[in-house]
């Protein structure tokens, strides 16, 4: 599979702080590098009617599901002024999960197959850190949540965990760079292991002017 270059993924279960950390993540990048923060679902018409359904607004069958995030992914990455044209043209664009989300949270409700095949043809991230958590401490800290999402329930997302570190494995073998780190650390340190391993990229001595 391809691999494109300048382009970070963050996944883990739900709980695991990905969006912290993401915005964390946000206020250490300072010009002269270009950045863009994003996230999957997208704030575009197909990822509103997804989040409607992640949140009970609306029934879809699973395998809709897994159709409609395929379509979301599409325009996120492929169209007018996505992913692959920002990261083509020297931006660092890190995204809150991608297509290994698919495959695991689509792979869990309808079945491998589907998703694998409707997400065959989407690059590869340069590196994609792993935010690894207990479902059991994941699941406390959503407590105070005002509503769960369809898959926020601790069973499902102990298959989750579980399916996630067979499927990272098998994209670090085709050549994402993967990094895990355990989620149960405090904010701070896991901030800091983020900073770490990002500015290893070689986007990061670009932008310094050590080509």
């Amino acid at each position: 599979m391809e691999i494109l270059k300048n382009f970070v993924v963050f996944e883990g279960i739900d709980g695991s702080g990905t969006t912290t950390q993401l915005k964390l993540l946000e206020d250490k990048i300072k010009p002269p590098l270009p950045f863009y923060r994003t996230y999957e679902p997208t704030d575009s018409i197909i990822g509103r009617i997804i989040r409607s359904g992640l949140r009970k607004e609306a029934d879809f069958d699973p395998k809709t599901l897994a159709y409609l995030f395929a379509a979301d992914r599409n325009e996120h990455i492929f169209g007018e002024n996505g992913v692959a044209k920002r990261c083509n043209a020297g931006t660092l664009v890190v995204s809150d999960r991608y297509f290994p989300s698919s495959l695991v949270y689509q792979g869990l409700s309808c079945g491998k197959e589907l998703p694998e095949l409707l997400n065959r043809h989407f690059p590869l991230p340069e590196l994609l850190f792993f935010f690894d958590i207990d479902p059991k401490i994941a699941e406390e800290r959503m407590a105070d949540r005002p509503f769960k999402e369809i898959f926020e329930y601790i069973d499902f997302q102990k298959e989750a965990r579980a399916l996630y570190k067979e499927v990272l494995h098998k994209l670090s073998l085709e050549g994402t760079k993967l990094f895990i780190i355990d989620a149960s650390l405090p904010v701070e340190e896991i901030a800091l292991l983020v900073w770490e391993e990002m500015q290893k990229m070689p986007i990061f001595n670009i932008s310094n002017g050590q080509e």
